[in-house]
């Protein structure tokens, strides 16, 4: 596989608009009234902001709409400052730069699904949602959305209008937390569970579907780095020195152990993109046209691991000498 570059494109914001205590939607169109490119739901776009940060959003809306994209940010007062320019800067009006949207949630093909959401969570999980209650042959399913408060919980009433009654939401002022057990316990055969939230749900999730279901019936997406992930622990080619050769610039660097790929590659390609830096948002991914990658991002299958061809150079080293970059 050939991780396919992707195209990038400015769009207008058309509209911002309170979701919830929090959470600003805004809604993106092509400046000259085109068609925006399609996508399907789990995808997420890469947004440059004014101040230059990059910065991933799900795509909330509406597949078959491509006249508009829709996301919802929350406001991090914690986070790395992109949720925070967004809700302090007047963007209605301003022409954003977009990268995408690219796919590495996709909705798979099952007989039952169970959707769980925390928080803004909610966002890759609602376009699915509205998938599989419009299909005319609809798979049983269900959502659980929890939050800290009704206030904070974004796209009530798209959900219940929707859900006919499979959605339950859960303020965990007013009800705690959500009841992982009774959503997953006794799944039928081919069940497929999403999840995206904050990371004690992810965690608490994986447990028990490691525990009740077969390999390969949980996807979930981080808006984080995991507590624990493949960068944890060393092994050989941590502490290495090796070389990176990138083909279409023409030049080879080489790369320490205290520094990473991306951190080297910028000095010959100082435009290249990057966001998270911790190997879960997959702006960085690369592909690999010779050498044996490391990986510690949190983002590829097994199956693309071992195949090899694509990376994360912001947390990927090499367990070979060399490593031909496709940069």
């Amino acid at each position: 596989m050939s991780h396919p570059r992707q195209q990038s494109r400015d769009v207008l914001v058309h509209q911002a608009v309170w979701e919830a205590e929090g959470v600003l939607g805004l809604v993106l169109v092509d400046p000259h009234g085109k068609d925006l490119p399609e996508w399907e739901p789990g995808a997420h776009i890469d947004v440059t902001l004014p101040s230059g940060l990059i910065r991933q959003y799900s795509l909330c809306g509406d597949p078959r709409d491509r006249s508009r994209y829709r996301i919802g940010v929350l406001r991090e007062p914690h986070g790395r400052g992109g949720s925070a320019e967004i809700h302090s800067t007047p963007l209605v009006g301003t022409t954003l730069r977009i990268t995408g949207p690219r796919n590495r949630f996709a909705l798979v093909d099952a007989d039952h699904y169970v959707f769980i959401a925390g928080g803004v969570g909610i966002t890759p999980i609602l376009p699915m949602v509205r998938e599989v209650a419009a299909r005319e042959d609809s798979p049983t399913w269900s959502l659980l959305y929890g939050g800290r408060s009704l206030a904070t919980m974004a796209y009530q009433d798209e959900i219940q209008e929707m859900s006919r009654g499979r959605a339950t939401l859960i303020p965990e002022d007013r009800l705690g937390l959500p009841d992982l057990d009774e959503a997953l316990q006794g799944l039928p055969a081919g069940a497929a569970v999403y999840c995206c939230g904050p990371e004690g749900l992810l965690r608490a999730v994986e447990d028990r579907c490691d525990r009740w279901l077969p390999e390969g019936a949980l996807h979930l997406e981080r808006f984080g780095a995991a507590e624990e992930s493949p960068a944890a622990g060393e092994e050989a080619g941590d502490t290495e020195t090796f070389v990176v050769e990138l083909r279409r610039t023409g030049c080879s660097l080489t790369v320490p152990p205290d520094r990473s790929v991306l951190s080297v590659v910028r000095e010959a390609v100082p435009g290249i993109p990057s966001s998270c830096e911790e190997g879960y948002c997959g702006t960085c991914e690369t592909t690999v046209l010779e050498g044996t990658p490391l990986h510690r991002d949190t983002l590829l299958t097994d199956e693309e691991r071992e195949a090899g061809d694509t990376m994360m150079i912001c947390v990927g080293r090499s367990r070979s000498g060399k490593l031909v970059l496709d940069l």
